[in-house]
Protein backbone atom coordinates (compact mmCIF):
# COMPACT_ATOMS: atom_id res chain seq x y z
CA UNK A 1 0.00 0.00 0.00
CA UNK A 2 1.92 2.71 -1.31
CA UNK A 3 -0.51 5.39 0.37
CA UNK A 4 1.26 4.97 3.87
CA UNK A 5 4.32 7.35 2.31
CA UNK A 6 2.63 9.88 1.00
CA UNK A 7 3.07 11.49 4.12
CA UNK A 8 6.74 9.88 5.15
CA UNK A 9 9.51 12.61 6.31
CA UNK A 10 12.04 9.79 5.43
CA UNK A 11 11.40 6.32 4.18
CA UNK A 12 14.21 3.56 5.74
CA UNK A 13 14.41 0.40 3.91
CA UNK A 14 16.53 -2.94 4.94
CA UNK A 15 15.88 -5.91 2.62
CA UNK A 16 17.05 -8.20 0.11
CA UNK A 17 19.15 -6.27 -2.91
CA UNK A 18 19.91 -6.74 -6.42
CA UNK A 19 17.79 -7.44 -8.73
CA UNK A 20 15.14 -8.64 -5.80
CA UNK A 21 15.70 -4.98 -4.39
CA UNK A 22 11.51 -3.65 -3.65
CA UNK A 23 12.68 -0.14 -5.55
CA UNK A 24 13.05 -2.00 -8.60
CA UNK A 25 9.75 -1.79 -9.60
CA UNK A 26 8.69 1.52 -7.65
CA UNK A 27 11.13 3.83 -9.49
CA UNK A 28 9.00 6.53 -10.64
CA UNK A 29 6.51 6.34 -7.73
CA UNK A 30 10.35 6.94 -5.78
CA UNK A 31 11.94 9.42 -7.66
CA UNK A 32 8.29 11.71 -7.17
CA UNK A 33 8.82 11.54 -3.71
CA UNK A 34 12.52 12.31 -3.50
CA UNK A 35 11.71 15.44 -5.72
CA UNK A 36 9.09 16.25 -3.14
CA UNK A 37 12.07 16.19 -0.13
CA UNK A 38 11.46 12.94 1.32
CA UNK A 39 14.35 11.73 3.22
CA UNK A 40 15.68 7.91 2.65
CA UNK A 41 17.68 5.93 4.26
CA UNK A 42 19.13 2.48 3.09
CA UNK A 43 20.69 -0.22 5.22
CA UNK A 44 23.18 -3.18 4.59
CA UNK A 45 21.90 -5.48 1.08
CA UNK A 46 19.06 -2.00 0.69
CA UNK A 47 22.09 -0.51 -1.15
CA UNK A 48 22.65 -2.39 -3.30
CA UNK A 49 20.55 -2.59 -7.00
CA UNK A 50 21.92 -3.52 -10.83
CA UNK A 51 23.97 -0.71 -12.23
CA UNK A 52 21.42 1.12 -14.58
CA UNK A 53 18.30 2.90 -14.11
CA UNK A 54 18.37 1.70 -10.50
CA UNK A 55 21.87 2.66 -9.80
CA UNK A 56 21.16 6.03 -11.06
CA UNK A 57 18.35 6.40 -9.21
CA UNK A 58 20.16 5.48 -5.79
CA UNK A 59 23.00 8.20 -6.85
CA UNK A 60 20.27 10.92 -7.40
CA UNK A 61 18.69 10.25 -3.88
CA UNK A 62 21.05 9.27 -1.71
CA UNK A 63 24.78 9.29 -3.57
CA UNK A 64 25.94 6.07 -3.68
CA UNK A 65 25.12 2.30 -3.94
CA UNK A 66 26.81 -1.06 -4.23
CA UNK A 67 27.40 -1.87 -8.21
CA UNK A 68 28.76 -5.47 -8.87
CA UNK A 69 31.71 -5.96 -10.22
CA UNK A 70 32.58 -2.62 -8.32
CA UNK A 71 31.68 -2.90 -4.86
CA UNK A 72 32.84 -5.67 -2.69
CA UNK A 73 30.98 -7.38 0.29
CA UNK A 74 33.62 -9.20 2.90
CA UNK A 75 32.96 -9.83 6.51
CA UNK A 76 35.75 -7.85 8.41
CA UNK A 77 36.09 -5.72 11.52
CA UNK A 78 36.04 -1.98 10.68
CA UNK A 79 38.26 0.83 13.55
CA UNK A 80 36.16 3.55 13.27
CA UNK A 81 38.95 5.67 14.81
CA UNK A 82 37.13 9.14 13.91
CA UNK A 83 34.09 10.84 13.18
CA UNK A 84 33.56 13.93 10.84
CA UNK A 85 31.39 16.63 12.73
CA UNK A 86 27.71 16.14 11.14
CA UNK A 87 24.49 15.91 12.71
CA UNK A 88 24.69 12.35 12.03
CA UNK A 89 27.51 11.81 14.36
CA UNK A 90 25.93 13.43 16.88
CA UNK A 91 26.86 11.99 20.26
CA UNK A 92 28.72 8.66 18.35
CA UNK A 93 31.84 7.57 19.73
CA UNK A 94 34.71 5.90 17.79
CA UNK A 95 33.96 2.33 17.92
CA UNK A 96 35.04 -0.94 16.18
CA UNK A 97 32.65 -4.05 14.81
CA UNK A 98 33.06 -7.18 12.69
CA UNK A 99 30.26 -6.74 10.18
CA UNK A 100 30.09 -7.04 6.08
CA UNK A 101 31.03 -4.11 5.54
CA UNK A 102 30.78 -3.25 1.94
CA UNK A 103 32.95 -0.83 0.33
CA UNK A 104 34.15 0.50 -2.41
CA UNK A 105 30.83 2.01 -3.35
CA UNK A 106 29.79 3.63 -6.69
CA UNK A 107 29.69 7.50 -5.30
CA UNK A 108 28.44 10.43 -7.18
CA UNK A 109 30.83 11.84 -9.77
CA UNK A 110 33.96 13.61 -7.29
CA UNK A 111 31.70 12.90 -4.09
CA UNK A 112 29.68 15.78 -5.42
CA UNK A 113 27.74 16.51 -2.09
CA UNK A 114 28.20 13.23 -0.20
CA UNK A 115 29.80 13.40 3.14
CA UNK A 116 31.40 10.11 4.54
CA UNK A 117 30.53 9.42 7.88
CA UNK A 118 32.20 6.02 8.87
CA UNK A 119 35.75 5.70 7.30
CA UNK A 120 38.22 3.47 7.93
CA UNK A 121 40.84 0.66 5.49
CA UNK A 122 40.06 -2.24 5.03
CA UNK A 123 42.88 -4.85 5.60
CA UNK A 124 44.07 -6.82 2.34
CA UNK A 125 42.65 -10.24 3.53
CA UNK A 126 39.12 -8.85 2.24
CA UNK A 127 40.04 -8.90 -1.03
CA UNK A 128 41.49 -12.39 -0.80
CA UNK A 129 38.20 -13.89 -2.57
CA UNK A 130 38.51 -14.53 -6.65
CA UNK A 131 37.00 -11.94 -8.59
CA UNK A 132 33.69 -12.24 -9.09
CA UNK A 133 30.43 -9.31 -8.82
CA UNK A 134 30.70 -9.13 -5.25
CA UNK A 135 34.09 -10.46 -4.33
CA UNK A 136 36.87 -8.50 -5.99
CA UNK A 137 37.62 -6.91 -9.30
CA UNK A 138 40.90 -5.00 -10.73
CA UNK A 139 39.48 -1.54 -9.64
CA UNK A 140 39.03 -2.08 -5.81
CA UNK A 141 42.34 -4.23 -5.86
CA UNK A 142 43.88 -1.15 -6.96
CA UNK A 143 42.46 0.79 -3.96
CA UNK A 144 43.87 -1.51 -1.60
CA UNK A 145 45.34 0.50 1.75
CA UNK A 146 43.05 3.14 0.94
CA UNK A 147 40.21 4.28 3.15
CA UNK A 148 37.11 3.81 2.08
CA UNK A 149 33.20 4.78 3.21
CA UNK A 150 31.15 2.64 4.95
CA UNK A 151 28.51 5.01 5.73
CA UNK A 152 27.59 8.61 3.89
CA UNK A 153 25.29 11.18 3.93
CA UNK A 154 23.79 13.20 1.03
CA UNK A 155 22.22 16.27 0.36
CA UNK A 156 20.51 16.49 -2.57
CA UNK A 157 20.52 19.75 -5.07
CA UNK A 158 17.17 20.12 -4.05
CA UNK A 159 17.50 19.72 -0.30
CA UNK A 160 16.43 16.52 -0.03
CA UNK A 161 18.40 14.02 2.11
CA UNK A 162 19.98 10.49 1.74
CA UNK A 163 21.98 8.18 3.73
CA UNK A 164 23.43 4.82 3.38
CA UNK A 165 24.60 2.28 5.99
CA UNK A 166 26.75 -0.52 4.50
CA UNK A 167 26.75 -2.42 7.48
CA UNK A 168 23.48 -4.76 9.11
CA UNK A 169 24.05 -8.44 8.53
CA UNK A 170 24.80 -9.75 12.29
CA UNK A 171 21.47 -8.53 13.95
CA UNK A 172 23.45 -8.77 17.37
CA UNK A 173 25.36 -5.30 16.03
CA UNK A 174 22.04 -3.13 16.98
CA UNK A 175 22.62 -3.83 20.20
CA UNK A 176 25.92 -1.70 20.10
CA UNK A 177 24.71 1.47 21.35
CA UNK A 178 27.01 3.73 18.91
CA UNK A 179 26.31 1.74 15.91
CA UNK A 180 22.16 2.22 16.75
CA UNK A 181 22.65 5.92 17.70
CA UNK A 182 24.44 6.25 14.40
CA UNK A 183 21.71 5.41 12.28
CA UNK A 184 19.26 6.77 14.67
CA UNK A 185 20.49 9.65 13.90
CA UNK A 186 21.04 9.30 10.41
CA UNK A 187 16.87 8.41 10.07
CA UNK A 188 16.46 11.84 11.70
CA UNK A 189 18.74 13.59 10.07
CA UNK A 190 17.22 12.57 6.76
CA UNK A 191 13.76 13.63 8.13
CA UNK A 192 14.87 16.59 8.62
CA UNK A 193 14.87 16.81 11.98
CA UNK A 194 16.73 18.42 14.53
CA UNK A 195 19.41 15.99 15.71
CA UNK A 196 20.37 16.29 19.57
CA UNK A 197 24.12 17.45 20.59
CA UNK A 198 24.16 14.29 22.43
CA UNK A 199 22.28 11.96 19.63
CA UNK A 200 19.42 10.11 19.35
CA UNK A 201 19.29 8.23 23.13
CA UNK A 202 17.62 5.20 23.39
CA UNK A 203 17.89 1.95 26.13
CA UNK A 204 20.36 -0.22 25.35
CA UNK A 205 19.20 -3.33 24.13
CA UNK A 206 18.88 -6.98 25.86
CA UNK A 207 19.66 -10.53 24.67
CA UNK A 208 16.41 -11.16 25.01
CA UNK A 209 14.85 -7.93 23.44
CA UNK A 210 17.04 -8.85 20.37
CA UNK A 211 15.63 -12.21 20.19
CA UNK A 212 12.53 -11.02 20.26
CA UNK A 213 10.48 -11.35 16.70
CA UNK A 214 12.72 -13.45 15.16
CA UNK A 215 12.07 -14.88 11.14
CA UNK A 216 13.44 -18.31 11.65
CA UNK A 217 14.15 -20.83 14.67
CA UNK A 218 16.69 -20.26 17.32
CA UNK A 219 19.79 -22.84 16.38
CA UNK A 220 20.47 -25.54 18.58
CA UNK A 221 23.83 -23.83 19.20
CA UNK A 222 22.74 -20.22 20.01
CA UNK A 223 24.60 -19.21 23.22
CA UNK A 224 22.79 -16.19 24.79
CA UNK A 225 25.93 -15.73 27.48
CA UNK A 226 28.22 -14.91 24.63
CA UNK A 227 25.77 -12.29 23.25
CA UNK A 228 25.34 -11.01 26.40
CA UNK A 229 29.48 -10.68 27.17
CA UNK A 230 29.63 -9.03 23.90
CA UNK A 231 27.10 -6.85 24.41
CA UNK A 232 28.45 -5.65 28.10
CA UNK A 233 32.00 -5.00 26.45
CA UNK A 234 31.33 -3.46 23.57
CA UNK A 235 29.02 -0.57 26.07
CA UNK A 236 30.85 -0.64 29.01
Amino acid sequence: DSSILQDADSIVIYCDGGGRHPYNAHLDELNKLAEQGVGMVNIHYGVEVPKGESGDAFLRWIGGYFEEWWSVNPHWTADYKSLPVHPISNGVKPFSINDEWYYHMRFQPEMKNVQPILTAIPPKETLKRPDGPHSGNPAVRKEIGQPEHMAWAYQRPDGGRGFGFTGGHFHWNWGHNDFRKLVLNAIAWTAKADVPSQGIDSAPLTVEQLEANQDYPKPDNFNPARIKAMLAEWNQ
